[in-house]
Protein backbone atom coordinates (compact mmCIF):
# COMPACT_ATOMS: atom_id res chain seq x y z
CA UNK A 1 0.00 0.00 0.00
CA UNK A 2 1.39 3.10 -0.78
CA UNK A 3 2.21 6.06 1.49
CA UNK A 4 -0.31 8.88 1.40
CA UNK A 5 1.74 12.23 2.84
CA UNK A 6 0.40 14.15 5.37
CA UNK A 7 -1.65 17.32 3.84
CA UNK A 8 -2.74 20.60 6.40
CA UNK A 9 -4.41 23.51 4.47
CA UNK A 10 -3.96 26.54 6.72
CA UNK A 11 -6.44 29.57 6.41
CA UNK A 12 -4.63 32.75 7.51
CA UNK A 13 -1.27 33.42 6.53
CA UNK A 14 -0.82 36.30 9.65
CA UNK A 15 1.21 35.34 12.96
CA UNK A 16 -0.18 32.58 13.87
CA UNK A 17 -0.83 31.24 11.22
CA UNK A 18 2.77 31.42 9.76
CA UNK A 19 4.03 29.94 13.17
CA UNK A 20 1.62 27.35 12.70
CA UNK A 21 3.21 26.28 9.56
CA UNK A 22 6.46 26.74 10.84
CA UNK A 23 5.86 24.36 13.74
CA UNK A 24 4.23 21.72 11.54
CA UNK A 25 7.01 21.84 9.57
CA UNK A 26 10.02 21.69 12.27
CA UNK A 27 8.26 19.24 13.71
CA UNK A 28 7.77 17.09 11.21
CA UNK A 29 4.09 16.54 11.36
CA UNK A 30 3.04 17.34 7.82
CA UNK A 31 4.62 16.71 4.26
CA UNK A 32 2.03 19.11 2.53
CA UNK A 33 1.29 22.71 4.26
CA UNK A 34 -0.56 24.91 1.69
CA UNK A 35 -1.64 28.90 3.17
CA UNK A 36 -4.98 30.08 2.04
CA UNK A 37 -5.20 34.00 2.47
CA UNK A 38 -7.08 37.05 0.85
CA UNK A 39 -3.80 38.68 0.54
CA UNK A 40 -1.69 35.98 -2.27
CA UNK A 41 1.18 37.50 -2.15
CA UNK A 42 1.58 37.14 1.58
CA UNK A 43 0.48 34.07 1.56
CA UNK A 44 3.01 33.38 -1.05
CA UNK A 45 5.81 34.88 0.76
CA UNK A 46 4.77 33.07 3.96
CA UNK A 47 5.00 29.77 2.23
CA UNK A 48 8.18 30.79 0.57
CA UNK A 49 9.75 31.50 3.82
CA UNK A 50 8.78 28.26 5.42
CA UNK A 51 9.99 26.27 2.60
CA UNK A 52 13.44 27.74 2.71
CA UNK A 53 13.84 26.81 5.83
CA UNK A 54 12.96 23.04 5.39
CA UNK A 55 16.25 23.19 3.87
CA UNK A 56 17.97 22.83 7.37
CA UNK A 57 15.47 20.98 8.93
CA UNK A 58 15.38 16.68 9.24
CA UNK A 59 12.12 16.24 7.33
CA UNK A 60 11.15 17.41 3.92
CA UNK A 61 8.40 19.55 3.53
CA UNK A 62 6.57 21.13 0.88
CA UNK A 63 5.16 24.59 1.28
CA UNK A 64 3.20 26.75 -0.72
CA UNK A 65 0.53 29.19 -1.11
CA UNK A 66 -3.05 27.81 -2.89
CA UNK A 67 -6.57 28.26 -3.24
CA UNK A 68 -9.46 26.46 -1.65
CA UNK A 69 -9.44 23.63 -4.40
CA UNK A 70 -5.94 22.11 -2.83
CA UNK A 71 -8.04 21.60 0.30
CA UNK A 72 -10.35 18.23 -0.97
CA UNK A 73 -7.36 15.52 -0.19
CA UNK A 74 -6.31 17.45 3.23
CA UNK A 75 -6.36 15.72 6.37
CA UNK A 76 -6.09 18.42 8.31
CA UNK A 77 -7.77 22.56 8.16
CA UNK A 78 -6.03 24.88 10.31
CA UNK A 79 -8.63 27.77 10.51
CA UNK A 80 -6.72 31.24 11.94
CA UNK A 81 -7.47 34.85 9.97
CA UNK A 82 -9.42 37.42 12.50
CA UNK A 83 -8.19 40.53 14.15
CA UNK A 84 -6.68 40.59 17.03
CA UNK A 85 -8.27 42.42 19.80
CA UNK A 86 -7.84 46.35 20.42
CA UNK A 87 -5.90 46.64 23.98
CA UNK A 88 -6.09 50.20 23.41
CA UNK A 89 -10.07 49.87 23.89
CA UNK A 90 -9.87 47.52 26.17
CA UNK A 91 -10.85 45.36 24.28
CA UNK A 92 -11.28 41.26 25.03
CA UNK A 93 -11.20 38.64 22.53
CA UNK A 94 -15.08 38.30 22.57
CA UNK A 95 -15.18 41.83 21.52
CA UNK A 96 -14.24 40.84 18.06
CA UNK A 97 -16.65 38.50 17.73
CA UNK A 98 -18.60 40.29 15.01
CA UNK A 99 -15.44 41.20 12.84
CA UNK A 100 -14.61 37.39 13.12
CA UNK A 101 -17.32 35.86 12.06
CA UNK A 102 -17.29 38.15 9.42
CA UNK A 103 -14.66 36.85 8.03
CA UNK A 104 -15.77 33.16 8.90
CA UNK A 105 -19.09 33.67 6.81
CA UNK A 106 -16.93 33.68 3.40
CA UNK A 107 -14.74 30.48 5.21
CA UNK A 108 -17.56 28.44 5.73
CA UNK A 109 -18.90 28.67 1.77
CA UNK A 110 -15.61 28.20 0.51
CA UNK A 111 -15.07 25.31 2.56
CA UNK A 112 -18.29 23.40 1.36
CA UNK A 113 -17.35 24.32 -2.05
CA UNK A 114 -14.05 22.81 -1.43
CA UNK A 115 -15.26 18.82 -0.59
CA UNK A 116 -12.81 18.97 2.32
CA UNK A 117 -13.83 16.05 4.71
CA UNK A 118 -11.06 16.36 6.99
CA UNK A 119 -10.06 17.68 10.99
CA UNK A 120 -11.23 21.13 11.49
CA UNK A 121 -8.47 22.80 14.40
CA UNK A 122 -10.32 26.45 14.42
CA UNK A 123 -8.26 28.86 16.35
CA UNK A 124 -10.12 32.36 15.41
CA UNK A 125 -10.99 34.04 18.41
CA UNK A 126 -13.44 34.29 20.19
CA UNK A 127 -11.72 30.36 19.83
CA UNK A 128 -14.68 28.59 21.25
CA UNK A 129 -17.91 30.67 19.92
CA UNK A 130 -16.41 30.42 16.39
CA UNK A 131 -15.86 26.98 16.20
CA UNK A 132 -19.27 26.45 17.42
CA UNK A 133 -20.39 28.76 14.27
CA UNK A 134 -18.06 27.13 12.62
CA UNK A 135 -19.74 23.29 13.16
CA UNK A 136 -23.20 24.52 12.80
CA UNK A 137 -23.05 25.97 9.68
CA UNK A 138 -20.88 23.81 7.81
CA UNK A 139 -23.05 20.82 9.33
CA UNK A 140 -20.21 19.28 10.42
CA UNK A 141 -19.64 15.99 12.37
CA UNK A 142 -18.50 17.69 15.83
CA UNK A 143 -15.66 15.43 16.69
CA UNK A 144 -13.97 16.48 13.45
CA UNK A 145 -14.57 19.91 14.53
CA UNK A 146 -12.24 21.41 17.50
CA UNK A 147 -10.27 24.57 18.81
CA UNK A 148 -6.58 24.96 20.67
CA UNK A 149 -8.88 26.82 23.00
CA UNK A 150 -7.42 26.56 26.40
CA UNK A 151 -4.52 24.16 25.17
CA UNK A 152 -2.45 26.91 25.44
CA UNK A 153 -4.08 28.73 28.69
CA UNK A 154 -3.41 25.83 30.28
CA UNK A 155 0.36 25.58 29.34
CA UNK A 156 0.59 28.55 31.05
CA UNK A 157 -1.22 27.62 33.98
CA UNK A 158 1.65 25.25 34.41
CA UNK A 159 4.33 27.49 34.08
CA UNK A 160 2.89 29.68 36.55
CA UNK A 161 2.76 27.51 39.11
CA UNK A 162 6.33 26.20 38.41
CA UNK A 163 7.60 29.01 38.69
CA UNK A 164 6.19 29.94 42.04
CA UNK A 165 7.10 26.30 43.50
CA UNK A 166 9.93 25.51 41.80
CA UNK A 167 9.56 22.86 39.96
CA UNK A 168 9.35 21.60 36.28
CA UNK A 169 6.29 22.47 34.51
CA UNK A 170 6.27 18.95 32.97
CA UNK A 171 5.60 17.37 35.94
CA UNK A 172 2.45 19.07 36.68
CA UNK A 173 -1.06 18.22 35.32
CA UNK A 174 -3.30 21.62 35.33
CA UNK A 175 -6.06 22.70 32.88
CA UNK A 176 -7.84 25.64 32.37
CA UNK A 177 -11.34 25.05 31.53
CA UNK A 178 -13.98 26.86 29.79
CA UNK A 179 -13.66 29.47 27.88
CA UNK A 180 -10.50 30.43 26.02
CA UNK A 181 -10.75 34.01 27.41
CA UNK A 182 -12.41 36.15 30.41
CA UNK A 183 -14.37 33.70 32.12
CA UNK A 184 -12.03 30.47 32.13
CA UNK A 185 -11.74 28.74 35.46
CA UNK A 186 -9.23 26.42 37.23
CA UNK A 187 -10.37 23.16 38.91
CA UNK A 188 -7.78 23.37 41.54
CA UNK A 189 -8.62 20.23 43.11
CA UNK A 190 -7.68 18.41 40.18
CA UNK A 191 -4.00 19.73 39.66
CA UNK A 192 -1.43 17.19 40.64
CA UNK A 193 2.21 17.30 41.05
CA UNK A 194 3.88 13.91 40.33
CA UNK A 195 0.21 11.96 40.80
CA UNK A 196 -0.32 13.86 44.13
CA UNK A 197 -3.04 16.09 44.83
CA UNK A 198 -1.18 20.32 44.93
CA UNK A 199 -4.05 20.69 47.17
CA UNK A 200 -2.69 18.06 49.63
CA UNK A 201 1.16 18.78 49.32
CA UNK A 202 -0.24 22.68 49.99
CA UNK A 203 -1.77 21.22 53.69
CA UNK A 204 1.41 18.85 53.68
CA UNK A 205 4.26 20.97 53.34
CA UNK A 206 3.02 24.41 54.29
CA UNK A 207 6.21 26.19 53.87
CA UNK A 208 6.42 25.65 50.37
CA UNK A 209 3.45 25.04 48.80
CA UNK A 210 1.32 26.50 51.79
CA UNK A 211 1.66 30.13 50.96
CA UNK A 212 0.44 30.08 46.97
CA UNK A 213 -2.37 32.06 46.00
CA UNK A 214 -4.17 30.37 43.64
CA UNK A 215 -6.60 32.96 42.59
CA UNK A 216 -3.51 35.15 41.90
CA UNK A 217 -1.69 32.28 39.72
CA UNK A 218 -5.38 31.92 37.80
CA UNK A 219 -5.34 35.42 37.04
CA UNK A 220 -1.29 34.94 35.95
CA UNK A 221 -1.94 32.67 33.51
CA UNK A 222 -5.41 33.89 32.23
CA UNK A 223 -3.47 37.51 31.40
CA UNK A 224 -0.17 35.97 29.89
CA UNK A 225 -1.94 36.34 26.73
CA UNK A 226 -2.19 40.21 27.30
CA UNK A 227 1.13 40.35 28.60
CA UNK A 228 2.23 39.02 25.17
CA UNK A 229 0.16 41.18 22.53
CA UNK A 230 1.05 44.12 24.62
CA UNK A 231 4.73 43.64 24.72
CA UNK A 232 4.89 42.68 21.20
CA UNK A 233 1.84 42.94 19.26
CA UNK A 234 0.86 39.16 18.76
CA UNK A 235 0.89 36.12 20.09
CA UNK A 236 2.65 33.34 17.87
CA UNK A 237 5.04 30.84 19.61
CA UNK A 238 3.12 29.49 22.15
CA UNK A 239 -0.18 29.28 19.82
CA UNK A 240 2.09 28.12 17.03
CA UNK A 241 3.22 24.89 19.55
CA UNK A 242 -0.16 24.30 20.90
CA UNK A 243 -1.77 23.25 17.56
CA UNK A 244 1.92 21.20 16.60
CA UNK A 245 0.71 18.96 19.96
CA UNK A 246 -2.84 18.83 19.09
CA UNK A 247 -2.11 17.96 15.33
CA UNK A 248 1.00 15.05 16.69
CA UNK A 249 -2.24 13.82 19.14
CA UNK A 250 -4.52 13.39 15.89
CA UNK A 251 -2.06 12.26 13.21
CA UNK A 252 -0.03 10.00 15.40
CA UNK A 253 -3.07 8.56 16.73
CA UNK A 254 -2.01 9.12 20.10
CA UNK A 255 -5.32 8.70 22.45
CA UNK A 256 -3.79 12.14 23.83
CA UNK A 257 -5.48 13.81 26.71
CA UNK A 258 -5.58 17.67 26.26
CA UNK A 259 -7.43 20.34 27.05
CA UNK A 260 -9.37 21.59 23.74
CA UNK A 261 -12.68 23.21 22.94
CA UNK A 262 -15.27 20.33 21.85
CA UNK A 263 -19.24 20.38 21.67
CA UNK A 264 -20.53 18.90 25.07
CA UNK A 265 -24.26 17.32 24.65
CA UNK A 266 -24.29 15.94 28.49
CA UNK A 267 -20.99 16.10 29.72
CA UNK A 268 -20.27 18.14 32.38
CA UNK A 269 -24.13 18.75 32.85
CA UNK A 270 -23.72 21.36 29.44
CA UNK A 271 -26.02 21.02 26.41
CA UNK A 272 -25.05 22.24 23.02
CA UNK A 273 -22.16 24.36 24.09
CA UNK A 274 -18.88 24.00 22.78
CA UNK A 275 -16.24 24.61 26.13
CA UNK A 276 -12.45 23.76 26.63
CA UNK A 277 -12.68 20.25 28.42
CA UNK A 278 -10.13 17.39 28.89
CA UNK A 279 -10.24 15.10 25.71
CA UNK A 280 -8.84 11.91 24.33
CA UNK A 281 -7.63 13.02 20.62
CA UNK A 282 -6.97 10.39 17.81
CA UNK A 283 -7.22 9.81 14.09
CA UNK A 284 -10.68 10.34 14.07
CA UNK A 285 -10.38 13.61 15.93
CA UNK A 286 -12.58 13.72 19.22
CA UNK A 287 -12.29 10.01 20.78
CA UNK A 288 -13.87 10.82 24.60
CA UNK A 289 -14.76 13.60 26.90
CA UNK A 290 -13.13 12.98 30.05
CA UNK A 291 -15.38 14.54 32.97
CA UNK A 292 -13.48 15.64 35.81
CA UNK A 293 -14.44 15.99 39.18
CA UNK A 294 -15.08 19.27 41.07
CA UNK A 295 -15.60 21.49 43.87
CA UNK A 296 -18.78 22.91 44.06
CA UNK A 297 -17.42 26.46 44.21
CA UNK A 298 -15.90 24.42 40.29
CA UNK A 299 -18.84 23.66 39.02
CA UNK A 300 -20.64 27.10 39.64
CA UNK A 301 -17.41 28.91 38.03
CA UNK A 302 -17.84 26.15 34.87
CA UNK A 303 -21.23 26.59 34.32
CA UNK A 304 -21.24 30.45 34.40
CA UNK A 305 -17.73 30.33 31.85
CA UNK A 306 -20.59 27.97 29.84
CA UNK A 307 -23.35 30.23 30.03
CA UNK A 308 -20.97 33.27 28.32
CA UNK A 309 -20.26 30.75 25.58
CA UNK A 310 -23.97 30.09 25.20
CA UNK A 311 -24.93 33.97 25.02
CA UNK A 312 -22.22 34.57 22.59
CA UNK A 313 -22.78 32.47 20.12
CA UNK A 314 -26.28 33.15 19.87
CA UNK A 315 -25.09 36.43 18.73
CA UNK A 316 -22.82 34.90 16.64
CA UNK A 317 -25.99 33.17 14.76
CA UNK A 318 -27.61 36.37 14.17
CA UNK A 319 -24.67 38.63 12.70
Amino acid sequence: MALTPRKVIIIGAGHVGSHAGYALASQALAERIVYIDTDIEKAKAQALDIFDATVYLPHHVDVKAGDYSDAKDADLMVIAPGPLPDMSKGQTRMDTLRDTIEIIKDVVVKIKESGFSGIILSISNPADVVAHYIQKKLDYPANKIISTSTTLDSARLRRAIAEHIGIDQKSIYAYALGEHGESQMVPWSTITIAGKPLLELMKEKPEKYGKLNLDAIAAEARAGGWKILGGKGSTEFGIGASIAEVTRAIFGDEKRILPVSVLLQGEYGQYDVYASVPAVLGINGVEEIIELNMTKEEWVAFNASCETLKENYEIALTL
